[in-house]
């Protein structure tokens, strides 16, 4: 599809934002972003009097950036700015917001707000008010930040944590979620592949790709305080409301297609990533 005249602004170009504007720069969009110090063609988020023309000027936004200890940082600097916008706006979540569901299936209807991330709970609710369509996001991998890049780094590991499930989805299947939804309705969207399956299934099937030994298995003690509370958290992310409101659905269903398509076209890097959840970022 060809769009003509289409501008889109992006708060934070993160890992996932980047991939977004890539993909429609090709497609004949004008795409801005923000970056803390506006390094390079980026605008420099505390440039106030840049970036609020170019939020006049967007006919699309969408924020990538996550809640700070003091809030969400788009909202608290630029919401009465956003509130005032009449085109489309979106906002890169986490399923996170839903906590731990003993491994159960969630979808939007779920109740958030009851896990380890309150702040990002908060900050998606507040982006709902706003009208956004808000894409709650698991594990996001794809080109330089997946399992083969950390079992090439020799920085994987299993994990001792019998029972644990996490969704996942490829930074591909995200752009082409929110593209859909530039035609479709505000409110909360889950974006996630068919397959919720354990980290140390995924792991295994990395090393075996690349014909590697698999990385050892360590307890849950060994790991960082951070780490550890990613392992507190165990659900299945339903994807049934994208498929039936956007018309969307993952080009990688499953983890062993998207890990077979990156093995295919990429060249190795060594790239130290994040757990999984990996929100605590720029999505």
């Amino acid at each position: 599809m060809t769009w003509n005249m289409s501008r889109l602004l992006i708060f934070g170009l993160g890992y996932t934002a980047t991939h977004l504007a890539a993909r429609l720069r090709d497609e004949g969009w004008q795409v801005v972003g923000t970056t803390r110090d506006g390094r390079g063609e980026t605008i420099a988020f505390d440039d106030e009097p840049r970036v609020r023309a170019e939020i006049a000027a967007a006919t699309h936004l969408l924020s990538s950036v996550p809640p700070a200890d003091g809030g969400d940082p788009v909202l608290a600097r630029y919401g009465a700015t956003l509130r005032e916008h009449r085109g489309w706006i979106g906002y890169l979540s986490s399923t996170g917001v839903y906590g731990d569901v003993g491994g159960a299936w969630v979808d939007e209807s779920a109740a958030v707000g009851t896990g380890r991330r309150g702040a990002r709970a908060e900050a998606d609710a507040a982006w709902l008010a706003l009208g956004a369509r808000v894409f709650r996001l698991p594990g996001i991998y794809g080109p330089g930040r997946s399992a083969l890049d950390r079992v090439r780094a020799g920085t994987a590991h299993r994990v001792a944590a019998p029972g644990q499930v996490f969704s996942r989805v490829h930074v591909d299947d995200i752009a082409s979620g929110v593209i859909a939804a530039f035609d479709g309705p505000g409110g909360a969207y889950n974006l996630a592949d068919d397959t919720p399956a354990p980290q140390n299934e995924v792991v295994a099937f990395a090393a075996r790709l690349l014909d590697m030994a698999p990385p050892e298995s360590i307890p849950l003690d060994r790991l960082s305080p951070a780490a550890r509370g990613f392992y507190t958290e165990n659900r299945r992310v339903a994807t049934g409301k994208a498929k039936r409101v956007l018309g969307w659905a993952p080009t990688f269903a499953d983890y062993r297609a998207g890990l077979r398509a990156l093995n295919a076209t990429t060249s190795p890097i060594s790239v130290s990533s994040p757990p999984p959840s990996a929100s605590g970022v720029q999505r």
